[in-house]
């Protein structure tokens, strides 16, 4: 009998081809469905929810909701670390990925979702004031605003104490369907674009949920967040 049963339970997890691969298309911090990662394995959607089963009663894997859609993360750092300490010791193929039309790949850069910012885009800007603490997060899926934050939103000409919280807040972690972050929604999300768009910064497609960039908004962004087109990219 073993001494250590749950760090053979966990090598018995990843041993497994069909879940290794599954875990290494997590290793990058995104979230993925169960779909896409069945797509990355090569099997079917009812096999990919057997081995998803188990690499959460493992404690390998958390599962996020949002709306009708559950996304699979890694459990935490620990897990990815361990990962890629085994992947160093022989490395691995490319993960497989879905591909992704033109039309696929501009919503992913920037569109709307709800009259908030999504995509590349709206996760690097939620990200950047998460990084010059303008808000943190917080219970619940929610973000708070810091004093610093309610000053740097009043520069950008947004009174954040104006507006009025739904029943989910007034700023939400908000999951982003292709970038598998968190991008900033909630009242104050959709009134920040609302801003971007007023002040020229970006424009919203006629045609589709995308947005665009300005090059007001570029240089804007840079001055503002330290967000450029290097930091927003885009898998094709």
């Amino acid at each position: 009998m073993s001494r250590h049963p749950a760090v053979s339970s966990a090598a018995f997890l990843i041993s497994d081809p069909t879940r290794a691969t599954m875990l290494m298309a997590l290793a990058d911090g995104r979230a993925q469905p169960a779909g896409e990662l069945a797509y990355a394995a090569g099997v079917t959607a009812q096999t990919a929810s057997s081995h998803l089963a188990k690499l959460l009663a493992g404690g390998l894997l958390s599962v996020e909701t949002e709306g009708r859609h559950r996304y699979y993360r890694l459990a935490g750092s620990h897990v990815a670390l361990a990962l890629e300490n085994l992947a160093s010791i022989a490395p691995g193929a490319a993960v497989r990925r879905m591909p992704r039309s033109r039309e696929a790949q501009e919503l992913q850069f920037a569109r709307c979702c709800y009259d908030h910012l999504a995509g590349s885009l709206g996760v690097a800007v939620t990200q950047a004031l998460q990084e010059r603490t303008f808000i943190v997060a917080a219970a619940d899926k929610q973000f708070e605003v810091t004093q610093a934050g309610m000053e740097w939103f009043s520069a950008m000409g947004l009174d954040v104490a104006a507006l009025k919280p739904t029943r989910r807040g007034l700023a939400r972690q908000c999951l982003d369907w292709t970038e598998r972050r968190h991008h900033l929604a909630g009242p104050l999300g959709i009134e920040l674009l609302s801003r971007l768009c007023a002040i020229g910064w970006v424009r919203r497609s006629k045609s589709s949920r995308a947005v665009q960039v300005t090059p007001k908004g570029w240089a804007g962004l840079k001055e503002q967040l330290d967000v450029d087109e290097r930091s927003v990219q885009v898998e094709a």
